[in-house]
């Protein structure tokens, strides 16, 4: 259950870096919402699932589910490169990843 709430925590980290994106395109109530919200909402399941995770671990994936997934939407909807060299560093990002999952 742990990971599982961590996993839904790096999700929701996205949201709040597309709330960080559109509050610097235009400064309103709903686009606050979503960047606090999604932080809140965040790094509440980040620490439920600190309490079984360990630390280092957990802040480790949590942290690699938001930059991969910032990177991701920022390619797909705000025409960021999308370079090889780009692609190659998320895809050994995913792999650090899943390893910590292993040995965890």
């Amino acid at each position: 259950m742990a990971w599982m709430m961590l996993i839904v925590a790096g999700l929701l980290e996205i949201v709040g870096v597309i709330g960080i994106k559109r509050v610097s395109e235009q400064n309103n109530w709903t686009n606050n919402l979503i960047l606090i919200g999604g932080f809140i909402a965040s790094f509440s399941l980040l620490v439920r699932a600190i309490e079984s995770i360990p630390l280092s671990t957990a802040y480790a994936v949590w942290t690699g589910i938001g930059s991969v997934g910032a990177a991701v939407v920022g390619m797909m909807f705000f025409k960021e490169s999308k370079t090889p060299v780009r692609l190659f560093c998320i895809m050994g990002v995913i792999g650090c990843v899943i390893g910590l999952r292993l040995v965890e």
